[in-house]
């Protein structure tokens, strides 16, 4: 837990792991009877359970218009007959604009202290937390755990770290004094960090708190008032946050409307309402690039979104091919593909690749691929662990669609089972070859598991392509395998220029898919992909206006 006299401490080491991109964690990721208590598993499971088929009535938003809730979930297919309290946008909009008169002249050190205290308290959901995610968005126990609670949590500590460090970057007064030759010129200066006003954060239904939680707590830190928009499908999770941060406003004697959940039904969608009222100033987007489009072109907005990416692996030589075929495996079968830096295109030129200066040919290489992923979700004791379930029914049919489109099919999606889930929805990875003239095919997102296999005629075609895909369609990473020190510099520095970071040789258990928090930046914010970067300075200081005041000191 953040202790209150842990703060100061907690804080400092957060800005020192900023500046120094080392590893650090404050909430521990493993849900260890050791850590988190002997209980707290099947406390956890219990309180979830307890929601279903209920009101959810911890938020502190006064009467609402109405009950709303659809979500569903993956593994059982049934409806969690959770409803939420709905409020019309302009119910919503006006209490955050009455809110932000009390939370913006809240001094930097109090928000700061409040927010840590809304993270204690979440710490203490975790497991609600985990099972809420698990079946809202389908993914397994352990990466609902972890990605929902610690390392969401560990995001929004990021924001509070960085958004604490830019809001003193300054002075907040100064005496000025200009030589003027007989006299001085004395003038007495103060500065004042000036919150946007009204932000929103929207949603997306595959990983509801780990995207939400970075702009929604850089606007509090920076004294904005945030309306938090779930996507319909996957409100719990956020719902839980949202209590909590309520929560430590009521405990500070603030107002809780400085924070509220905008929950919507399917047939009465708030979100482009919400994003286009003129009191709304900043908006935080996880989602389509259509829709991101959209917002990034209304005036007047300080929009930070992440959209749709298309990411490429370049295999080149490696040392141990097994190896790396099972860490790409994993990679692409993770959450069944549902996850903005799964890989996508792989890139193998015709002639294969160098195994410790033995080429193998591209036939085999391929077909190693295939057998990777075949054990692995074939393995009874980890595939289900690993796919987790399907979070939309869309997903789905693009998979059951992709023989469709020119190219051969590898490996097709087979049945598959999960043991304690029988109606779980459930789609197993497919690999597709595709020829690298065929670039409607592979330049766009193929959200879910599918892996495209794009035969080149050499690696620098390979990284052309890769570099391509990154400028004109976006990517969120890139995967690299090769020992030659040459090759990775031009990697480097081609893929840079389309502002896609690239991990190299992985194997073992690291993977493309993850970005720690306080040293991988979440998307640069350099290519169609998104226009921002957690957590970077940018993504703070944009919530914030510098405006100073200057007074003459007489004599």
């Amino acid at each position: 837990m953040i202790a209150l006299q842990d703060q100061e401490k907690t804080l400092k080491e957060a800005i020192n792991a900023l500046h120094h991109r080392t590893f650090f964690s404050y909430f521990p990721e493993n849900p260890s009877p050791d850590v988190y208590g002997p209980e707290a598993d099947a406390k956890g499971r219990e309180k979830f359970n307890n929601l279903l088929g209920q009101r959810y009535k911890e938020l502190k938003q006064a009467e609402p218009e109405a009950w709303v809730g659809q979500e569903e979930s993956p593994y059982t297919q049934e409806a969690l007959g959770i409803k939420y309290p709905y409020f019309s946008p302009a119910t919503l909009v006006n209490n955050a604009q009455e809110a932000f008169h009390q939370w913006r002249k809240v001094p930097a050190d109090t928000r700061v202290t409040v927010l840590l205290d809304s993270l204690s308290g979440l710490q203490n959901r975790f497991f609600e937390l985990a099972y809420a995610t698990m079946h809202t968005t389908g993914q397994a126990f352990m990466m609902a755990f972890q990605a929902s609670g610690p390392h969401a949590a560990d995001r929004a500590l990021e924001a509070i770290a960085t958004g604490y460090e830019e809001l003193n970057r300054f002075p907040e007064e100064a005496d000025w004094e200009k030589p003027m030759g007989k006299y001085n010129l004395k003038l007495q200066k103060s500065w004042r960090a000036v919150p946007k006003g009204v932000a929103l954060a929207i949603g997306c239904s595959t990983f509801p708190t780990w995207n939400t939680v970075p702009g929604m707590f850089a606007s509090l830190v920076t004294g904005n008032p945030v309306i938090v928009k779930p996507h319909p499908k996957s409100v719990l999770p956020m719902a839980l946050v949202v209590a909590e941060v309520q929560q430590a406003l009521i405990n500070h004697n603030l107002n809780p409307l400085i924070c509220q959940l905008a929950a919507d039904p399917d047939d009465r969608l708030i979100t482009q309402e919400l994003a286009e009222h003129l009191a709304v100033k900043v908006i935080d987007y996880t989602g389509s690039t259509a829709f991101g489009n959209y917002l990034e072109s209304l005036p007047g907005k300080i929009v930070f979104t992440e959209k749709a990416g298309v990411n490429s692996v370049i295999l080149e030589s490696v040392v141990d091919l097994d190896k790396v075929m099972q860490n790409l495996a994993f990679s692409i079968s993770l959450y069944s593909g549902q996850m903005c830096t799964a890989p996508q295109n792989f890139f193998i030129p015709a002639t294969g690749i160098n195994v410790n200066g033995e080429q193998v040919p591209y036939e085999q290489v391929v077909q190693k691929f295939a057998d990777a992923v075949s054990s692995l979700i074939n393995n009874p004791k980890v595939g289900p662990h690993v796919l987790g379930a399907i979070q939309n029914p869309g997903t789905v049919a693009r998979v059951q669609a992709i023989e469709k489109m020119p190219g051969k099919p590898i490996l097709t999606t087979c049945d598959v089972a999960n043991p304690q889930f029988a109606q779980a929805r459930l789609c197993s990875p497919v690999i597709y070859e595709v020829a690298a003239a065929d670039k409607e095919v592979y330049n766009r997102e193929l959200f879910g598991p599918i892996a495209l296999v794009i035969k080149t005629h050499n690696t620098q075609q390979s990284i052309a392509l890769a570099k391509e895909m990154a400028l004109n369609h976006g990517a969120i990473s890139c995967g690299a395998y090769t020992t030659n020190p040459e090759l990775k510099e031009q990697i480097k520095d081609e893929m840079s220029l389309s502002g896609t970071p690239v991990s190299f040789n992985l194997t073992g258990n690291i993977y493309l898919n993850q970005h720690a928090s306080f040293s991988d930046f979440h998307v640069t914010g350099g290519n169609p992909a998104g226009n921002a970067s957690f957590t970077n300075p940018e993504f703070v200081v944009k919530r914030f206006t510098w405006v100073g005041f200057r007074e003459l000191v007489s004599e």
